[in-house]
């Protein structure tokens, strides 16, 4: 009978530490789950942060970006404003400059017309010198504002600042020479005012055809040369 008993107590006990054991190991399961958690938590927190980080910067970036576009923008419009300026200012009154050239021109063929070889009462002479005083003011005038003349006589004609209104045979000259100024041509600074109208040399119809014959000949002969060769 006792030994029945002890038996029964053993098998009791047996089964309380079989328990003890497997509530042991549950107990260490949930805490390695709880430990599991808590390192995902964190993690998923450190990514939250660094997405959140990487926003920041993305941001930070952006603004800088705009920040100097807009400054370039700035520093543009402050340059357009100072070319603006400047140019109003050198070339405000080419309007002006342009209506003064026409009287200019009158008081230049009014002048020109006068005989200087022919003998003139005084009155007549004291006119001309008038007239020559006021086209040398005139002159002073508009070279103060940035206006002068084309250098145009016996200078290649450039399309840029004359104007050609008629061809002059010439056979001492090369084509396109300006042998003759109908009406002199202004500059406003580097800006062309009024071109000038001028004459412009070209060779005689018989030189042409004599160089032409030339040239002709010319080539006839390095053709031959180089059939030689």
């Amino acid at each position: 009978m006792e030994k029945d008993k002890e038996k029964i107590n053993e098998e009791i006990n047996e089964n309380e530490d079989s328990q003890h054991v497997a509530d042991s190991k549950e107990d260490n399961v949930n805490e390695v789950d709880l430990k599991n958690n808590e390192a995902n938590a964190e993690s998923e927190e450190e990514d939250i942060q660094e997405t959140e980080e990487d926003v920041f910067r993305e941001e930070i970036r952006t603004l800088k970006e705009e920040k100097i576009r807009v400054l370039a923008e700035m520093e543009n419009l402050r340059k357009r404003f100072e070319r603006e300026k400047i140019d109003s200012i050198k070339y405000g009154s080419v309007n002006f400059a342009r209506d003064i050239l026409s009287p200019g021109d009158n008081l230049e063929r009014a002048l020109s017309a006068i005989n200087e070889e022919e003998e003139h009462p005084q009155s007549i002479k004291n006119l001309i010198e008038g007239l020559l005083m006021v086209k040398k003011e005139l002159s002073t005038a508009l070279e103060k504002n940035g206006v002068k003349k084309i250098d145009s006589l016996n200078k290649k004609f450039d399309p840029n600042l004359h104007q050609a209104m008629m061809e002059i045979e010439n056979i001492d000259l090369d084509e396109g020479i300006v042998v003759q100024e109908i009406q002199t041509g202004y500059m406003m600074h580097d800006r062309l005012l009024r071109p000038a109208m001028v004459g412009v040399s070209k060779k005689p119809q018989k030189a042409n055809e004599v160089e032409f014959e030339k040239e002709l000949k010319s080539d006839n002969e390095n053709s031959e040369k180089e059939t030689e060769n």
